[in-house]
């Protein structure tokens, strides 16, 4: 029951929903308590409504949202409450009393700084919003960009002003019960005083050099930078906020090219979400101020996504432009027509190629070009399961998808069927599950199966923990467990340490990269993961959710993987380990490899996973694999050939790339010339 109602609600727990009907039954009840009339009553009532609304505004509550659609916003939900307080001097017989109407009048008085305030407010914010956000980019020595504002003046700034009436509310309810009328004066004289210094203290930011440069003069600054820097290879990048692993996977990529890289991106969303990178970054929110944005020097456009807003850099015909992907998968997003409009598509290995040809969308042979993924180098190979060790199993399913297609996650179907027959194998297995971040997220079903999954593996984790077969190094953990609090400490530190930056535009004044910075916290993340490992003992189950551990960080630990069609099994096949994938739209093993690449080499499971054993036997005796040359076969033709690296392969691609759109921009200079010439000759 409460479940569903947090969904119907639109609410994150429990607690939120309950914050919700407190708030929404407390507004009735202050009515009733006006009219008894009951001062205490109205005091407890108002408490409620203030720490409910309080809450759920802290909590970015999606139903906070939806009362200001119907009506029911913020200011109205404090307006009613100071008039049900006027009722209640009135039922309470105070209406000839001087409080009663230096309430009204203190009342009226504070709405009428609410309008200075959220005008002033929204001003500071308009003017410090810049047409482009920056990272690594020098703006700094440029143009002058004033400090921003205090937080505490802008953040959630008319929640904050609207709360000052509590010390007039307070006031005049004392007044009330006491039947004296100072504590409300002083209540209501207190709230207009906070009132007014707020407003006064919001004046300063929007005169003189507090104010940053208009658009124009943030413009040419940042072409005079990219004059300056003259970048050659661009990642571009649209999307919404959960679409944000699509850019961070290209990062380091990014960061090793041979040539000047820039990665631009079109919405701010993405920027507060981007991973920390030494690329220098640009946020183009405007698709004019894009169009207008000096990269003649750029040669090669790299396109993470197809979405609508490519167009807007796609035009540009000085540059080539490629579609890399965010993946590598037998999906349909894997075949998108839309990739027809570029220069280049660039594949991991033969399998893309192939699949461009059999969908027949308008991708032309020639212009595919294989270049491995330099994503997967962190992978490691197998050598089979160490002595002493017992196998580890991760299960990483994908999630359930837009479509409602029961093939697209094994969760549902399958997912309790995989995890109980891992638990109780025997000779034991470890299990690892972990699940895509979006799980749940579309289907209640797959959130319903995460959570008995979840349950499961915590309570084999339980069981296994009394079982007298596995024992621990009870000093050796400690120790990790001191070391990952040692690191996380100082990566808190590190956190801390750079400057925090007030809004986006002082961020882009100091988003210049601290390498030493950067690189102790690429360290201090290397030694996390390896005493997270550590710290645990290598029999245990476990459930892995969040960023850390990392997906690869997960592949490196196990000894085989259980999946879904998805980008997670081709990444996998990196590693040459035994992997099953779950048929759970019930094709059949012969059409499911058919119509799937990457499971060519997999141990293919129905929703019973009643085959699982032949993965189990093969992560054993791995002598006796029988798919191990099916997967070494399937590697090279899924992801290319291990050398050279993937790394050189691709800056070869963007070489040879920059040399046609050279060679390209050369041809029309000498053809508008030889235009110009016939035209003086004429």
């Amino acid at each position: 029951m409460i479940s569903t109602a947090i969904r119907v609600a639109r609410v994150g727990s429990a607690a939120e929903l309950a914050a919700a009907v407190l708030m929404m039954l407390g507004f009735p009840c202050l009515m009733v308590a006006a009219l008894v009339p009951s001062v205490p009553a109205f005091a407890a009532g108002a408490a409620v409504t203030y720490l409910a609304d309080h809450y759920l505004h802290r909590k970015g509550s999606y139903l906070v949202n939806r009362l200001s659609k119907v009506r029911a916003g913020l200011s109205i939900r404090f307006l009613i409450r100071q008039l049900l307080l006027v009722l209640l001097l009135a039922r309470l017989d105070l209406s000839d009393n001087l409080v009663y109407y230096a309430a009204v009048a203190g009342f009226i008085a504070f709405y009428g700084l609410q309008a200075p305030h959220g005008a002033l407010v929204t001003l500071i914010r308009n003017r410090r919003r810049m047409p482009v956000a920056t990272r690594n980019v020098d703006l700094a020595s440029r143009i002058r960009i004033p400090d921003a504002p205090p937080r505490v003046l802008l953040d959630r700034s008319a929640e904050k002003m609207l709360h000052l009436d509590l010390a007039a509310v307070i006031g005049v309810l004392v007044s009330a019960f006491l039947d004296e009328p100072l504590a409300g004066f002083i209540g209501i004289g207190l709230t207009l005083v906070l009132g007014t210094l707020y407003v006064l203290a919001l004046v300063p930011y929007i005169r003189g050099r507090r104010i940053p440069p208009n658009a124009d003069a943030v413009l040419a600054a940042v072409d005079d930078w990219l004059a300056e820097y003259r970048p050659e290879t661009v990642l571009y990048f649209s999307g919404s906020k959960d679409s944000a692993y699509q850019v961070n996977m290209w990062l380091e990529t990014m960061e090793q090219l041979d040539s000047k890289p820039l990665i631009i991106l079109r919405e701010r969303v993405i920027l507060a979400n981007l991973a920390p990178t030494t690329v220098p970054v640009i946020c183009v929110p405007g698709g004019v101020h894009l169009m207008n944005m000096d990269l003649s020097t750029v040669r090669v456009a790299l396109y993470a996504a197809n979405v609508g807003k490519n167009i807007h850099l796609l035009r540009v015909p000085t540059m080539k432009h490629v579609f890399i992907g965010h993946g590598d998968s037998d999906k349909l997003a894997s075949v998108n027509p839309f990739s027809k409009v570029y220069d280049e598509v660039w594949t991991a290995g033969r399998a893309g190629r192939d699949r461009y040809a059999i969908a027949d969308v308008g991708v032309r042979d020639e212009d595919i070009a294989e270049v491995g993924r330099p994503q997967l180098a962190p992978i490691q190979g197998w050598q089979g399961v160490p002595e002493g060790r017992i196998p580890t199993v991760l299960y990483a399913p994908t999630w359930e998808g837009w479509d409602g297609n029961p093939g697209n996650t094994s969760l549902v179907l399958a997912g309790e069927n995989i995890v109980k027959r891992l638990v109780k194998a025997d000779p034991p297995v470890r299990v690892l599950y972990k699940p895509h971040p979006f799980t749940g997220t579309v289907s209640a079903e797959a959130k319903a199966a995460h959570a008995r999954i979840t349950a499961l593996v915590e309570k084999a984790g339980v069981e296994r923990a009394g079982d007298p077969r596995f024992t621990v190094d009870a000093a050796a953990q400690s120790a990790a467990k001191a070391e990952l609090a040692r690191i996380e400490a100082r990566l808190a530190e590190l956190a801390g340490s750079g400057k925090e930056r007030g809004d986006e535009a002082e961020a882009s004044r100091d988003g210049l990269v601290d390498m030493a910075r950067h690189e102790e916290i690429a360290r201090l993340r290397a030694e996390w993961n390896d005493a997270y490992w550590r710290s645990f003992g290598s029999h245990e189950h476990r459930v892995i959710t969040g960023a850390e551990p990392r997906l690869y960080d997960c592949f490196n630990v196990s000894d085989a993987m259980v999946s879904d069609i998805s980008s997670v099994v081709s990444d996998f096949i990196a590693s040459g380990k035994p992997y099953a994938v779950t048929d759970s739209a019930g094709l059949g093993e012969e059409e499911f490899k058919r119509q799937n690449t990457a499971v060519r080499a997999a141990v293919i499971l129905s929703n019973s996973a009643a085959e699982l054993g032949g993965l189990l036997d093969a992560v054993r005796d791995p002598s006796a694999d029988p798919l191990a040359e099916d997967r070494v076969e399937l590697k090279r033709y899924l992801l290319g050939p291990d050398e050279p690296p993937s790394i050189e392969q691709f800056n070869t691609a963007v070489a040879n790339l920059a040399l046609k759109a050279e060679t390209r921009n050369l041809g029309q200079e000498a053809r508008i010339a030889a235009s110009e010439s016939a035209e003086l000759t004429g």
